[in-house]
């Protein structure tokens, strides 16, 4: 499949820049605004479904002697991990009778195991996760017959999954597409044992193949739509396409495996990178010591890890290099990304607890760097941020019918926009600030 086709550095870096100048905008912003949003438009063509899946993967390993206790379904999902079995998953399928410690049966995910022990485990078989139409307001950028293109709002998950059952993106885009009912299949990545988090990951669901007689027409056709092919975390706000069929489904996410989807990501950091600019390629697994966290690892050598490439730009300085506009392009898509990739070279986003870009980091960096009289109020809205500062500001792709290739882009939201504007106000104008694209 040919690669989409990305405008010049120059006029991305002129359309974000005029993203960034919209700060002054706030939540009362009319329906209208998000006419300023940059798009263009689209027809159609066709393309084959996907099908896969981890059923009927078999584990049978013994404990190593002198390892310490742990949970089985931790134990288990740490060796099937990097093949893309979540632990929830794993879950399921020792509560389906599918696990064994030492040949007897064991239904608790709790269950503890140590050194010795013979542990099997067979993957059950994928458990379809419906999904009802909720009445809640989408943030529609573009949309025609074959694809939905929207910017979601930070805080809100992407699709349905143990303990987030409602109030997703999903649920919204039933509700807009007058589907009632929706059948996906969680599949992905490791993320999906995070209940309350999503990845940046391809996220590929597939439709049941449910026998005709057990579901209605209504239930049929929306098993098929809307298809979410990629996802973005709980924090992050951006956008996001959705396929709204089958073929247009599997085209996109083709799109998206052969990393011909142009994304670029803009963030706040703790700290300023140095080079401004560069290339990071660490592999991403699974943080050992916290299972809601990835980690950033130099070379090839974890057994679980994933290649991940990301390059980044400076946009903007701040306080002296207390804190920078940072420009993300991906090569690839990894749980977790760019958020594992920035603590990998020491500059955590902002407002992100779980990599380190705590509010006590971000002021320990700002105060020395910037003038008393604003520290009081530094502290203040640094104690507000409560996602990390990360927004999917521009999207790129050939439509999965009419190959044209489409292009958008909208700036960040107001509580993204709050801290910026403050981190602009304390720096000093004559100060060096980045390449000056957003001044």
């Amino acid at each position: 499949m040919a690669a989409a086709t990305a405008p010049p550095p120059a006029a991305v870096a002129t359309t974000l820049s005029g993203l960034m100048r919209c700060q002054n905008i706030r939540s009362s912003r009319p329906r209208a605004f998000y006419a300023r949003c940059a798009s263009s438009n689209a027809s159609a063509e066709a393309a084959e479904s996907r099908k896969g899946g981890h059923g009927g993967t078999r584990l049978e390993e013994a404990v190593p002697v002198g390892e310490g206790r742990s949970r089985v379904d931790a134990w288990i999902s740490a060796r099937l991990g990097g093949g893309g079995v979540s632990r929830a998953r794993v879950q399921a399928s020792i509560r389906a009778g599918l696990v064994a410690v030492n040949g007897r049966p064991v239904s608790k995910v709790s269950h503890t195991v140590k050194g010795g022990d013979l542990v099997s485990c067979t993957v059950s078989e994928l458990q379809p996760l419906r999904a009802e139409a909720e009445d809640i307001p989408l943030d529609i950028v573009y949309e025609d017959d074959h694809v939905l293109v929207v910017n979601k709002p930070a805080h809100m998950v992407v699709h349905p999954a143990p303990g987030n059952a409602k109030g997703t993106l999903v649920n919204a885009i039933l509700h807009h597409c007058k589907i009632s009912t929706f059948t996906c299949l969680a599949r992905s990545s490791a993320g999906d044992e995070c209940p309350d988090s999503s990845d940046e990951d391809t996220d590929v669901f597939h439709v049941d193949q449910f026998a005709a007689e057990d579901v209605s027409s209504e239930v049929r056709n929306a098993l098929v739509r809307p298809g979410i092919v990629h996802r973005l975390d709980k924090g992050t706000s951006g956008l996001l396409v959705v396929a709204k069929d089958e073929h247009s489904h599997a085209r996109l996410a083709e799109q998206f495996k052969l990393h011909t989807i142009r994304r670029v990501y803009i963030s706040l950091t703790c700290g300023a990178p140095n080079p401004n600019s560069g290339r990071i390629e660490a592999s991403i697994a699974r943080d050992p010591n916290n299972r809601i966290r990835m980690t950033a690892i130099a070379g090839s050598g974890h057994r679980y890890a994933r290649n991940a490439a990301s390059r980044y730009k400076v946009r903007e300085v701040f306080a002296g290099g207390g804190s920078a506009l940072v420009e993300w392009r991906l090569e690839t898509g990894r749980t977790h990304q760019i958020r594992a990739h920035a603590k990998y070279i020491g500059i955590p986003l902002l407002g992100d607890e779980t990599y380190g870009g705590t509010q006590s980091m971000a002021l320990s960096l700002l105060r020395p760097r910037s003038p008393s009289k604003y520290h009081s109020g530094l502290s203040n809205l640094l104690s507000k941020v409560d996602r990390p500062c990360l927004h999917a500001a521009s999207l790129g792709f050939k439509h999965p019918r009419s190959g044209k290739v489409l292009e958008f882009s909208c700036p960040p939201p107001d509580d993204f926009l709050e801290v910026l504007g403050e981190l602009r106000r304390v720096t000093s104008s004559d100060a060096p600030n980045g390449d000056g694209v957003f001044r």
